[in-house]
C-alpha cells in the first residue's frame, strides 16, 4: 500500500504530516510527503526516514512574494500554485492508493484533482477547529475580503466566506481543473474541505463542538517523536540556573514588531528570570553579553518545553500543544490565522495568557507574564498535561487504512 500526503505551509504544516507518514511507515505503509521545497522540510524528512518530494517552491519564497503582491495579484497568485502544485503531485502520487492533504487551499485544491484523476480516497486536514465552518465561531477572512463590521451572526460569516472562497480561489481552480479534463465546481470550500474533514487537534486544546453540518473527525494532534538530545551549550545553559522563560515565534517574521527581542529580553528580566530566544524566522538573538540570556537555533522542544519556567510563542498548533503536553505555562502573541485561537484556548484553560495583539510592548508583555508566571498557572497547566492525547496519528493511521480498504 502507497500513501501520499501533501503540504504546502509552514513547519506547523509540515511536522505534523510527517508524525503520520512515521506512524504510517511503522504499520508497512509506503509513504511519501509532498511538502514546500524548504532545506528545513528536506531535513526534518529526511532524518526521519521518510521520502520527501519537494514542492513548487520554498515556503518562504512564497511567503516573502505575498509581502511584496499587491492584493489584487492574490487570484492569480493561487492560480499559478495550484497549477505548479499539480504537476508536482500527479508525479508523486502515481500508484498510490490514497491522498491526505493539508495546506494553502490552492495546493489541497491541486491534491484532490490528483486524488479524483487516479481514482483513489481523499482526506482533508484541519490542525485546528477555526478553520472548518461550524455555528459555534467564526471564519477567518481572506484577504480582498473583510467581514461587514455590524455582522455577527456566525451563519452569516459562514455564508459570506464561501462566497469569498469562490471569489479567490474559484477563477484559478476551476480553470485548472477544466484544463485537465475535470468537470469545474461550484462551492470551492466545500470541494477543498470535503464533507467528512479531518481534524487533528487535540479534543481538550481544540474541541470540536457539535451540533455541525459537517461530519469532521477529530483524530488528535498529529505529534512526531523527537528524539534528539539538546546541544551541549543549551544543556549548560539550563543548568546554570533557575529554568528559564523560552521566547521563540517559530515561522512568523514578527515585522511588525520593532526590536522584539529587546522587548522580550528586557520583560523577562523584569520578572527576575532568566531568558532563552529561540532565532526563528525572526532572527532573535541576545542583545548584549550578559550571561542570563541565550540563543538557540531549531532544538527539540518536546525535550526542552518542560526544563523552562514559561513559553512566549505566536501561537501555532504545533508549539502550543508541545508546551501543554511538558505542562509549561504560556504566553501566546497570536500573528493570523489559528493562532488568536489558540491564545484564546490556552487563556479559557487557565494555563497561560493570551497577549492582547500581536505587537508587543515592554508593559504589555509584563502583564501576559506575570500571569504565566504565577503559580496557580504552573499548577494548572501541569494539571491539563496529563490530559493531552499522544495517540493522534495512530488514530488517523487506522482511519486511512480502513477508507482504501473500503
Amino acid at each position: 500500500m502507497r500513501v501520499l500526503l501533501s503540504t504546502y505551509g509552514s513547519r506547523g504544516d509540515v511536522q505534523p504530516m510527517a508524525g503520520l507518514a512515521v506512524r504510517l511507515r511503522g504499520l508497512g505503509v509506503e509513504v511519501r510527503v509532498c511538502a514546500p521545497a524548504d532545506e528545513e522540510f528536506a531535513r526534518l524528512l529526511g532524518g526521519v526516514g521518510v521520502e520527501f518530494v519537494p514542492a513548487a517552491e520554498p515556503m518562504r519564497t512564497t511567503v516573502s512574494g505575498a509581502a511584496s503582491m499587491t492584493p489584487e495579484g492574490l487570484p492569480q497568485r493561487a492560480a499559478a500554485l495550484v497549477a505548479a502544485q499539480y504537476e508536482v503531485v500527479a508525479a508523486a502520487g502515481e500508484g498510490c492508493d490514497a491522498v491526505v492533504a493539508t495546506g494553502l487551499v490552492p495546493a489541497v485544491a491541486a491534491a484532490r484533482s490528483v486524488a479524483e484523476e487516479l481514482g483513489v480516497p481523499f482526506a482533508y486536514v484541519s490542525y485546528f477547529p477555526t478553520m472548518l465552518p461550524s455555528p459555534h465561531h467564526a471564519p477567518h477572512p481572506l484577504p480582498l475580503f473583510p467581514f461587514p463590521s455590524d455582522m455577527t451572526d456566525n451563519r452569516a460569516l459562514w455564508e459570506l466566506n464561501a462566497h469569498s472562497f469562490n471569489a479567490l480561489y474559484g477563477p484559478g481552480i476551476n480553470a485548472h481543473r477544466m484544463s485537465i479534463g475535470q468537470p469545474p465546481v461550484g462551492d470551492i470550500r466545500g470541494h477543498v474541505f470535503t464533507d467528512r474533514p479531518w481534524l487533528a487537534a487535540d479534543p481538550v486544546l481544540g474541541p470540536w463542538q457539535r451540533p455541525s453540518e459537517l461530519d469532521v473527525v477529530q483524530t488528535g494532534a498529529w505529534v512526531l517523536t523527537d528524539e534528539r538530545p539538546l546541544p551541549a551549550e543549551l544543556e549548560a545553559f539550563l543548568e546554570a540556573g533557575e529554568p528559564p522563560v523560552y521566547v521563540g515565534f517559530g515561522s512568523m517574521p514578527m515585522g511588525g514588531s520593532e526590536d522584539v527581542a529587546r522587548v522580550a529580553i528586557e520583560a523577562v528580566r523584569a520578572q527576575g528570570r532568566r531568558v532563552l530566544l529561540a532565532r526563528g524566522w525572526a532572527g532573535l538573538g541576545p542583545v548584549d553579553d550578559r550571561d542570563d540570556c541565550f540563543g538557540v537555533g531549531e532544538v527539540n522542544q518536546q525535550a526542552l518545553f518542560g526544563r523552562v519556567a514559561a513559553v512566549v510563542h505566536h501561537g501555532g498548533a504545533g508549539t502550543t500543544t508541545t508546551a501543554a503536553r511538558a505542562g509549561a505555562p504560556q504566553v501566546v502573541v497570536p500573528q493570523i490565522v489559528d493562532q488568536p485561537y489558540w491564545a484564546g484556548r490556552v487563556a479559557e484553560l487557565g494555563i497561560g495568557a493570551a497577549h492582547d495583539g500581536p505587537t508587543p510592548t515592554f508593559a504589555s508583555l509584563s502583564v501576559a507574564l506575570t500571569t504565566a508566571l504565577a503559580p496557580e498557572t504552573r499548577a494548572r497547566a501541569a494539571d491539563v498535561a496529563g490530559t493531552v492525547r499522544t495517540d493522534g496519528t495512530a488514530v488517523a493511521a487506522k482511519l486511512l487504512l480502513e477508507m482504501v480498504g473500503r
